[in-house]
């Protein structure tokens, strides 16, 4: 009796449905778990055929096992572990997993079903299944649109490609151009020259308003000659054909050069002040580089200062360092320029009519880094500038 309640004790509370069912398929027994999954009572459903469980086409198939099993004897007619549907009493569906075991009792053959409801299972299997086919359709447009993007890319790569060839063809045809505008035009520029000089001269003692038209003539072809060697220094550091060659030379001389060919182009009663500062006087530089940039800062001095000013020209040699510096008092650079002052064609706005091309101190800055020298200034309008070349002496 003890061994009997256990038993019912642990079929009542049992997790799965336990159904027993005689050799007819009458059910004789279903625990509330059972119960619970059909939503039956136990009355509505013992002495009923167990295809009332059932749906089509597993209640037709139930019926033939169980004919099957009245002809021949065969024990398994319901089989074991087969993944049959449920039908509740509802009228609801829901998976589950039958296992069918064979019990002699009492001199009889009676059969206990095992059923463990599937529903989670089956929803979590196709939740995946939905996942697994969501992320091979997200797969899928990812896939298409990296390679809408490759292709794109590709296709960007081969504008790119075929506008840096276009680039590389204007940039040549622009260097065969300034380079032959250059060569070009300095001859005629070279005879205006030398014959306003010649008018000058021979035409003085005639006529004093000749030498006026003259000084404006040399003062024009200066002023062309300057762009053109601009727009073709420019042209040669753009193509990447400038390039420092270093030697060693009397900075002093060198300057007082500079000094005494610029004084010529200076200004009524514009003066031009060198002075050197320390012992030494060898620097190793590139002379070309170097004299273009000294020129072209003296040049502006000459033409940001007016008539009857002082120009100062310094150089000095320490003991690390050699420094060159160009000081006038003219019109200054406004605060709100200073940080382009470097740029390629560049103009503060306070020059005016003054004639420039904007490309004078984006060179100088050039060729000093080629040479491995920096370049600073300062400048307060209507005050003057002073600029600062530093090399370090190795």
């Amino acid at each position: 009796m003890e061994n009997a309640a256990l038993l019912k004790a642990i079929i009542d509370n049992a997790i799965d449905g336990i159904i027993t069912i005689d050799d007819r398929g009458k059910i004789e027994s279903i625990n509330p778990a059972g119960c619970k999954l059909f939503q039956y009572t136990p009355e509505e459903v013992i002495g009923s055929n167990v295809a009332i469980l059932m749906p089509p086409p597993d209640r037709e198939q139930h019926d033939e096992y169980i004919n099957r099993y009245q002809r021949t004897g065969d024990p398994h007619i319901i089989g074991k572990g087969r993944e049959v549907t449920g039908l509740r009493k509802d009228g609801t569906r829901f998976p589950f997993r039958l296992g069918v075991s064979e019990v002699q009792y009492s001199g009889r053959k009676i059969y206990t079903g095992f059923i463990h409801d599937q529903s989670r299972e089956k929803e979590a299997e196709q939740q995946l299944k939905e996942y697994a086919a969501d992320l091979e359709q997200q797969v899928q447009e990812r896939t298409h649109s990296l390679q809408e993007t490759v292709q794109a890319l590709q296709q960007a790569k081969e504008e790119v490609s075929l506008s840096l060839v276009k680039e590389k063809e204007l940039g040549q045809l622009k260097s065969r151009f300034v380079s032959m505008a250059s060569h070009e035009f300095r001859t005629p520029l070279s005879s205006i020259q030398l014959s306003a000089s010649l008018i000058d001269k021979y035409a003085a003692p005639f006529q004093s308003n000749v030498g006026k038209h003259v000084v404006k003539i040399k003062n024009a072809v200066s002023n062309l000659t300057t762009i053109l060697n601009d727009f073709l220094s420019l042209e040669k550091l753009e193509a990447g054909k400038v390039e420092a060659l270093f030697s060693s030379f009397d900075l002093v001389r060198f300057s007082e050069e500079i000094t005494e060919e610029m004084q010529m182009v200076a200004k009524q009663n514009q003066s031009i002040i060198y002075q050197h500062t320390g012992s030494h006087h060898v620097v190793t530089l590139d002379q070309n580089l170097l004299r273009n940039c000294v020129i072209n800062l003296i040049a502006n001095a000459i033409k940001y200062s007016g008539e009857n000013t002082f120009i100062e020209f310094n150089t000095e040699i320490n003991g690390s360092e050699c420094i060159l510096t160009v000081k006038d008092n003219g019109i200054g650079i406004p605060e709100t320029d200073q940080q382009h002052l470097f740029e390629a064609f560049f103009r503060a706005h306070n020059t005016g009519n003054i004639p420039g091309t904007g490309l004078g101190l984006n060179i100088v800055a050039r060729y000093t880094n080629l040479m491995h020298g920096k370049i600073d200034f300062k400048s307060e309008v209507n005050k003057g500038t002073l600029f600062t070349i530093t090399f370090k002496i190795v």
